[in-house]
């Protein structure tokens, strides 16, 4: 049974590092949650480090100018790593390419100093999926001729951001493990670096041991994440525990008539996905 503490204060006697999930735990694309800030900026200050673990498909230092304009304090964290950092090794070894890319002007930053030429999908060599063109406007089926054909001529989509939806002030948009889900749904192979997968984790954890000036002990690492398929089930394939932020990109479906968090729904969200989180709660707060 998942337990329920009442804030982060909670588990302090607990553990010693966290890596924290950054959209719907301490933002929403766009304001920052002042009280989920505070408390990382409690545990930092008195209990140790925090790791930012984003599936952002940016490298980090392209991220923390959007911390700062939505009210993200620095002294909230004391690193961060990205889905974007860890899939630069696999473009990198899919160098020259070409590949075709998929995803908003701002993610081009993912590419620099890669050696990649670019190419149209008629020519490339292998995807890369940022996210949507235009997530503002567009869903998956407005690309499902375009990745069709790619998926027959056999090419490899690598995928930067394994989030199906984020959230967006009061909505949902989609992400580019909503192309990668269509993608494998077409028989197309998918790759990717980022959470639930391992190679994000490894950087995070060199990050906590080089801030630590030595060895973590992985039993008192806390991953805190509200996406079940990326966040609670990353922690679980590590071994690590998992403090689930329920309401999240979940919004209400987690509360009782009371709008306090309901341990049903909770085990309900988590079953449905077959995994299991140590800790829950509804937003997170000291």
């Amino acid at each position: 049974m998942t337990d329920l503490p009442a804030g982060l204060s909670a588990l302090a006697d607990r553990y010693d590092v966290l890596l924290c999930d950054v959209w719907g735990v301490i933002h929403n694309g766009v304001a920052s949650f002042p009280e989920a800030c505070q408390a990382l900026v409690e545990w930092r200050a008195h209990h140790g480090p925090v790791i930012l673990i984003s599936n952002s498909p940016r490298p980090s230092a392209d991220v923390v100018a959007q911390l700062d304009a939505l009210g993200v304090p620095r002294a909230a964290w004391s690193a961060f790593v990205t889905s974007g950092d860890a899939t630069r090794t696999l473009l990198a070894q899919r160098a020259p390419g070409p590949v075709w890319t998929v995803g908003p002007d701002r993610d081009a930053v993912l590419y620099e100093g890669l050696g990649l030429a670019f190419s149209g999908p008629e020519d490339a060599a292998f995807i890369s999926v940022t996210g949507l063109f235009n997530d503002e406007a567009e869903g998956p089926e407005d690309y499902r001729e375009r990745l069709a054909t790619a998926a027959e001529r056999g090419l490899a989509l690598v995928c930067a951001n394994p989030d199906r939806v984020v959230q967006r002030g009061d909505r949902l948009i989609y992400c580019g493990g909503a192309l990668a889900d269509l993608y494998e749904g077409l028989g197309g192979q998918v790759l990717m670096a980022g959470k639930p997968y391992a190679p994000i984790y490894d950087l995070a954890l060199a990050e906590a041991e080089a801030l630590k000036g030595g060895p973590v002990d992985r039993s008192r690492v806390l991953c805190i994440g509200d996406g079940v398929i990326t966040d609670v089930k990353g922690a679980q394939d590590q071994g690590l525990a998992c403090l689930f932020i329920a309401k999240g990109i979940h919004g209400e479906a987690a509360l009782g008539p009371d709008g306090k968090l309901d341990p049903a729904k909770v085990e309900g969200l988590l079953a449905a996905e077959s995994v299991g989180a140590t800790h829950a709660m509804g937003d997170l707060v000291w």
